[in-house]
């Protein structure tokens, strides 16, 4: 089984203006850099889908759907200081959400061993009524509601290394004992959530896992917080699905934020990801972008983060 790749020429349409930095250049740079490579030739190439109303529904409420739709419409609009639709944002987005749940399919199915969609816009800043952090739709939260409704799943783990606090996809299982977020991130920082006591609430106590990272952290601080924090709740919550929001905006070079990661930083948690997969859940991760603004140490971080979901099939190390 090979790891795939989802991705589709709309996601270059998505416009969010002149110096933007969610901008289609980031998407372009991640094929443009893996193309020339020997990986190329061994990933699944992948066409996504356009996600159904049904699908979205998921997550968002239909009158919220309906909205971006009209923002998209009409654009460029902005949803918010930061957030922009355009008129080629609707199907970049409903296709963002597509490659997920495609993604999905195929690791469910045994088509792919794991998947990374290079989607935009992205989406884990995206709360169920409310566009924010350059996210239109949440598209790792509807990935996992689709799991549960389309493959039955009852436990999904969700890890979020984007340098921002993923807001929109706590909020949205912060009461839900079926889906164990982590995520690790720059603090203090947007969107000034992700404190260590933000654990859950009722049924979701203590299944929501918060590492705030300090300013200057980089691959020694990061790496030992998936080690040490996430390793032993995987442990005990088995997942039966690996979702990742792969943002690579904590790298050393990234212009949007101050933590220090390096691609090789970023390969050593795929790889500790990778090895909890292999354990529970018969090596099923699906990872998708969310940010990640400096194009060449993108390129560079998407390849090791390739690289190392494909080390265990017996290719690449």
């Amino acid at each position: 089984m090979q790891v795939g790749l989802a991705f589709h020429p709309s996601f270059l349409k998505h416009d969010t203006g002149a110096g933007h930095p969610e901008r289609m250049e980031r998407v372009q740079a991640i094929i443009e850099h893996l193309r020339p490579m020997d990986l190329w030739e061994q990933l699944r190439h992948l066409e996504p889908p356009l996600a159904s109303p049904e699908v979205l529904h998921l997550v968002h409420p239909p009158r919220y759907i309906d909205k971006i739709e009209e923002a998209c419409r009409n654009g460029p609009s902005h949803l918010d200081p930061d957030t922009v639709a355009s008129v080629g944002s609707w199907e970049a987005a409903l296709r963002a959400v597509g490659a997920v749940t495609q993604g999905i399919d195929e690791v469910m199915q045994g088509s792919s061993k794991s998947v990374f969609c290079a989607v935009r816009p992205p989406g884990h800043h995206a709360l169920a009524n409310h566009a924010m952090g350059f996210c239109l739709f949440n598209n790792v939260a509807i990935g996992a509601r689709y799991a549960e409704r389309h493959h039955g799943l009852r436990r999904i783990l969700i890890v979020d290394w984007d340098v921002h606090h993923g807001n929109g996809t706590q909020a949205i299982f912060y009461n839900d004992p079926s889906v164990l977020y982590f995520s690790t991130h720059q603090a203090p920082f947007y969107p000034a959530t992700g404190g260590r006591e933000e654990t859950g609430r009722g049924a979701g106590k203590g299944f929501t896992i918060n590492v705030p990272l300090s300013s200057g952290c980089g691959d020694r601080e990061i790496i030992a917080a998936f080690r040490k924090e996430l390793l032993p709740k995987a442990e005990a919550f088995k997942p039966e699905l690996i979702l990742i929001s792969a943002g690579f905006d904590a790298h050393r070079d990234d212009p949007l934020a101050g933590l220090v990661v390096t691609e090789e930083g970023f390969a050593a948690l795929t790889r500790q990801v990778r090895e909890i997969a292999e354990k529970f859940c018969a090596g099923r991760i699906v990872s998708v972008l969310e940010g990640g603004y400096h194009l060449q140490a993108l390129g560079a971080s998407v390849e090791a983060h390739l690289r190392a979901l494909m080390s265990h099939l017996g290719g690449e190390t």
